[in-house]
């Protein structure tokens, strides 16, 4: 007979994987605890640059991540992210990855069958979009992507949980990225 097994070697304290530095989110927080203050993001709006500092970017991956919690989006789950390269989108990117999900960027500018291609491909449930002329472009892709439910833009999310039980989350192993190379053929080329 086998020796019975330990279940605890397969748990790992929240240090120990917090000083693992190998995934986006973990390297987020870890700049977000010693690099409290410095700025993170910047983008210029209206001629003006905006500056997030790495706590404030880590409070908004953690409210997006939260949010698509609340709403069921769990590990293996594919996110749709749609729109210009935007903080935000990139924060939902992260926001996926810290919950073990998957982001899938996608051109706003693709044309509709585009867009269902790549949806039904990647199973999406969930999509986050930048601005109302995404939301109504895979609005009129509902009909053909019975797997998505839920769209979501700028201010959708509503924090839920703690930032301990969002870190758990987070494994090496989680497919960072799922880009899809569109126009290369008939259907798309999947890039992991």
């Amino acid at each position: 007979p086998s020796p019975p097994m330990d279940s605890t070697r397969f748990v790992r304290p929240l240090e120990e994987m917090d000083a693992r530095l190998d995934t986006f989110p973990r390297l987020l927080m870890h700049h977000a605890a010693t690099r409290q203050d410095h700025p993170a993001t910047r983008e210029k709006d209206l001629g003006i640059w905006q500056t997030w500092t790495w706590r404030q970017v880590a409070d908004e991956v953690r409210s997006i991540a939260c949010g698509l919690a609340a709403n069921g989006f769990r590990r293996g789950m594919h996110l749709a992210i749609i729109g210009d390269n935007r903080p935000r989108l990139y924060w939902s990117m992260l926001a996926a990855q810290a919950l073990g999900g998957v982001p899938v960027p996608m051109y706003q500018d693709a044309p509709a069958a585009e867009f269902v291609y790549v949806l039904n491909d990647a199973e999406i449930a969930y999509g986050i979009v930048e601005d109302q002329e995404q939301v109504d472009k895979v609005q009129e892709s509902l009909p053909q992507v019975p797997t998505l439910k839920y769209i979501y833009y700028d201010d959708a999310f509503n924090p839920a949980k703690t930032v301990e039980q969002v870190r758990r989350l987070i494994e090496s192993d989680n497919v960072a990225f799922l880009f899809n190379m569109l126009g290369t053929a008939p259907n798309s080329a999947v890039v992991q």
